[in-house]
C-alpha cells in the first residue's frame, strides 16, 4: 500500500455522497459571481446619467469606467498568492464582504474624485473573486472534469452581464442610480455570510474518490517547486498575459460601452438599451458553457490536454473577431446587433477554457497564482479598453468605427498568442 492509500485509509469514514457538495459550492460561486458584476456593470448602466450629472465628457467618462480595471488587474497578483497560501474560503468572503461595503459607500459620492477612488477599491476587493474559484476547482475535481465547473463559474459573470442591463436599469429609474449601488451592495453581504457558513476543503479520503491517481502523485515527494516570482520568467506566463489581454480588451468594450453605443450610436432609448444590451450578454453565457464543454469531450476523445483548452480558446477569439470587424461598417441595426451578439458568444467560449488551462500549466501549489497572472494581463487590457475607446469617441465626435477595428485586431493578437506559443512545456515528470 501506498503512503497516500495509507493516509487516505486513516481518514474519517465519509459517505462517498459527500462529494456531492462540490456541485453546491459551484452553484454558490455562480450567484457570487452575478452579484460580483452587477457591482462593476452598475457604473456602466448609469454611464449617461453620472455623466450628465456630474458633467462628464467621454475621456473622463473612460477614465471613471477603467478605475476599476487597472487596480483589479495588479491586485491580481497578491491575490493569486493569497488564495494559494490562505484558501478560497477565506479569501472569497473577505472579498465579498469588502466589495459590498464599497459599492454600498460609492452611492454616497459628490464628485469625480470621490466615485474614482470607490472603483479603485472596489476593483483591489474583487480581484480573489475568480482566483478563488479556479482552486475551489482545483481542490474539488479532476482534471478531466475541471474544465465545465469552472466555465459554469464564469457563467455568473456572464448572467450579470445579460440580467444586468434591465434589473439595474429598472432600479435606477426607480430608485436612482444611488439606490442602485445600495441595493446590489447589500447582496454581496449575505452571499459572503453564507460560505463561511457552507464551504469546506475536501478532506484525504473525498480527494481520492475525486482524482484517484492524480491526488495520489501529488502527495509523493517532490523536488522543492519554483517560488511563485518565478513563474514570470516561464515563456508560457507572458504569452498568456498577451493572450488574455487580447481578449479581455474587446469584452471590456462591450461591458463599459455598449448601453452608451446603442443609446448614441444607433438611437434607442435608455429603456430600450436595457433590453437590447442584455442580448449579446445572454449569448456569452452560452459561449462560456460551450468552451468548457467541448473542452472536457475533446480530453475524454484522447486529445492532449493543453490542445484541447487551445482549441476552444484559439477558435472563440478568431470568430469573435470575425464577427467584431465587419460591425464599424454595418449600417443596418438589426445587422449589427447580431453581428455583436455573435461576437461576445465568440468572445466568451475562450474564458473559462483560460483559467483551466491554468490549472493544467501550474504545479498545485502555484494554481491560483498563474491564473492571477494571467487575469492581470487580461485586466490590463480591460483597463486600457474604456481610455481608448473614450479618446477615440472624443476625437471623432462619436464615430465608433475605430473602437471596432482595434477590438477586432486585438482578438487575433490573442488567438495567436495562445495559438502559437502557449505550449506543454512541463518536464514528463509533472506533465
Amino acid at each position: 500500500m501506498s503512503q497516500a492509500s495509507a493516509e487516505i485509509g486513516t481518514a474519517p469514514d465519509r459517505p462517498v455522497k459527500n462529494v456531492r457538495i462540490r456541485w453546491y459550492l459551484i452553484a454558490l460561486l455562480v450567484i457570487g459571481g452575478i452579484i460580483n458584476y452587477m457591482d462593476r456593470n452598475n457604473l456602466s448602466i448609469a454611464n449617461t446619467t453620472i455623466a450628465k450629472e456630474f458633467g462628464l465628457n467621454a475621456l473622463q467618462m473612460g477614465l471613471l469606467l477603467s478605475a476599476f480595471s487597472w487596480p483589479y488587474a495588479i491586485a491580481n497578483l497578491p491575490a493569486g498568492y493569497l488564495v494559494d497560501r490562505f484558501g478560497p474560503k477565506k479569501m472569497f468572503a473577505w472579498a465579498a464582504g469588502l466589495w459590498s461595503i464599497v459599492s454600498m459607500l460609492s452611492s454616497m459620492a459628490n464628485s469625480f474624485g470621490f466615485l474614482y477612488a470607490a472603483r479603485v477599491a472596489l476593483g483591489i476587493s474583487e480581484s480573489p473573486f475568480f482566483t478563488s474559484g479556479l482552486k475551489v476547482a482545483d481542490k474539488w475535481f479532476n482534471k478531466t472534469e475541471r474544465a465545465l465547473p469552472v466555465s459554469i463559474v464564469n457563467t455568473g459573470s456572464q448572467i450579470a452581464n445579460a440580467i444586468a442591463p434591465p434589473l439595474l436599469t429598472f432600479l435606477m429609474l426607480t430608485m436612482s442610480w444611488r439606490g442602485m449601488f445600495l441595493v446590489i451592495g447589500a447582496l454581496g453581504i449575505v452571499i459572503a455570510l453564507v460560505w463561511l457558513r457552507v464551504y469546506r476543503d475536501p478532506t484525504l479520503k473525498e480527494q481520492f474518490i475525486i482524482k484517484g491517481e492524480e491526488f495520489e502523485e501529488q502527495l509523493q515527494p517532490k523536488e522543492k517547486q519554483a517560488g511563485w516570482g518565478e513563474l514570470l520568467t516561464k515563456k508560457n506566463t507572458w504569452f498568456m498575459v498577451i493572450g488574455a489581454f487580447g481578449i479581455f480588451y474587446t469584452v471590456w468594450v462591450y461591458l463599459t460601452w455598449l448601453p452608451s453605443y446603442l443609446q448614441t450610436a444607433r438611437g434607442f432609448s435608455l429603456s430600450q438599451v436595457g433590453w437590447l444590451a442584455g442580448l449579446p450578454f445572454l449569448c456569452g453565457i452560452l459561449g462560456v458553457l460551450a468552451g468548457g464543454i467541448f473542452s472536457g469531450k475533446a480530453i475524454a476523445r484522447g486529445v492532449p490536454v493543453v490542445r484541447a483548452r487551445k482549441i476552444p480558446i484559439v477558435g472563440g477569439a478568431l470568430l469573435a473577431a470575425a464577427a467584431v470587424l465587419p460591425v464599424a461598417y454595418v449600417e443596418n441595426t438589426a445587422l449589427a446587433i447580431v453581428l455583436l451578439s455573435l461576437g461576445y458568444f465568440a468572445a466568451q467560449v475562450p474564458i473559462g477554457v483560460l483559467w483551466t488551462l491554468a490549472s493544467d500549466i501550474a504545479e498545485p501549489n502555484q494554481v491560483a497564482s498563474l491564473g492571477a497572472i494571467q487575469n492581470f494581463g487580461g485586466f490590463l487590457g480591460a483597463a486600457v479598453a474604456p481610455i481608448v475607446t473614450g479618446l477615440i469617441l472624443d476625437s471623432t465626435g462619436g464615430n465608433y468605427t475605430t473602437v471596432f477595428l482595434i477590438g477586432g485586431l486585438l482578438l487575433i493578437v490573442g488567438a495567436v498568442s495562445y495559438g502559437f506559443f502557449v505550449k506543454d512545456r512541463r518536464t514528463p515528470a509533472t506533465a
